[in-house]
């Protein structure tokens, strides 16, 4: 007997961030596994929309993104600003308290500089990066979100605060926080720890190649990187805690 495709009903997990950590490489291997289906864009952006929960939200606007699925198939979303964006992580839990999040963090400081880099590339940043980060807080104060975390390149990396507020919601074994600099240097492993974890085999082979990746406009210089360093070393620490990582490679 032929067993039927079903109408989506929930998401069976969620790629949620962080911004420039790996997620776009991560959602092309997530597309190719034959038991997951992505949607037919990257970034749906349905739990960060704040227009869509000024009353009951429509799921069906999530949903139209993903065909009818087969009896194995998973469906997911890959949207980098979900764990950052505050009111995400409880839109998520009220929308499927079963959800499995996979969770990529970069050393903060890298990650601001590679967001600013990219800003630059898309001719989206006037500023260089010091002044950029110099005035952020002014820039995002009291900005539409969706504009704010475009110039967020600092706000973007304390993961600790992001993390904190996740597990308010969901407990740890639902969530899989992957290190950005492992999921580079051990993709392999790393991808199938992360298969195994949405229940499914690993992919049987996987081609590797740089996703989202831009040319760099400079190097980050020294007196930058120290500066944001202090910035982030308290919250690092608090990574370290939330997840028994050791973050030695984060630190100067």
């Amino acid at each position: 007997m032929l067993r039927t495709k079903r109408k989506i009903d929930r998401l069976d997990f969620v790629l949620a961030g962080a911004q420039k950590s790996g997620t776009t490489a991560l959602h092309y291997f997530l597309s190719k596994h034959p038991n997951i289906t992505m949607g037919d864009q990257q970034e749906i952006h349905f739990f960060d929309n704040d227009a869509l929960f000024v009353s009951e939200p429509d799921y069906e606007e999530l949903h139209k993104h993903y065909p009818p699925l087969g009896p194995s198939t998973i469906a997911g979303d890959c949207t980098p600003s979900y764990i950052y964006h505050e009111p995400a992580a409880e839109r998520i839990w009220k929308y499927n308290p079963k959800i499995k999040l996979l969770i990529l963090l970069r050393n903060p400081v890298d990650r601001a500089f590679a967001h600013w880099n990219m800003q630059r590339f898309r001719g989206r940043e006037p500023l260089d990066f010091f002044d950029a980060v110099r005035e952020e807080k002014t820039r995002i104060t009291g900005a539409p979100p969706a504009q704010a975390r475009r110039f967020a390149y600092v706000d973007r990396g304390f993961y600790g605060q992001q993390l904190a507020r996740l597990f308010k919601f969901f407990p740890r074994e639902q969530v899989k926080a992957v290190k950005f600099e492992e999921f580079s240097d051990k993709q392999r492993e790393t991808l199938t720890s992360i298969f195994s974890f949405l229940g499914l085999e690993p992919l049987r082979s996987v081609r590797s190649k740089d996703r989202n990746v831009v040319p760099y406009e400079r190097a980050m210089n020294w007196e930058e990187r120290i500066f944001l360093y202090n910035l982030f070393a308290k919250d690092i620490t608090k990574v370290e805690q939330l997840l028994g990582w050791d973050c030695s490679d984060w630190k100067l």
